[in-house]
């Protein structure tokens, strides 16, 4: 059954879309200068492809992009420390993050079983 058109539904749409456009597009990240970031910050520890080259430094690949963003900024705030990752976050503009995280969670992982 359609919904009739009143002055009424017509706020009520109205306002559902400035909801969605004040909420914004979902941030977009720049995967290729995320490769090019990472090959210039990360890759020493985390390595290009996300699989960590060193003790103690976590794997990116694969992981979920909000969970990236979500980390590098607590690293930035001082709301998660790491000697290494601390510094580095302070570095990174949040244009910066978002390519980041965009590269690393496009990279696929692939998950086997131990027999």
């Amino acid at each position: 059954m359609p919904i009739p058109l009143t002055r009424s539904n017509v706020a009520v749409v109205g306002a559902a879309a400035l909801v969605l456009v004040a909420a914004g597009p979902a941030r977009a990240g720049d995967a290729a200068a995320g490769r090019e970031k990472a090959r210039a910050v990360c890759q020493a520890c985390h390595g290009e492809d996300g699989k960590a080259l060193i003790p103690g430094a976590a794997n990116l690949s694969g992981q979920q992009k909000e969970y990236l963003v979500q980390q590098l900024r607590a690293f930035q705030s001082g709301a998660r420390r790491n000697d290494q990752m601390s510094i580095v976050a302070q570095t990174l503009t949040p244009a910066e993050i978002e390519n980041l995280a965009e590269w690393y969670s496009s990279i696929p992982i692939i998950v086997q079983m131990p027999k």
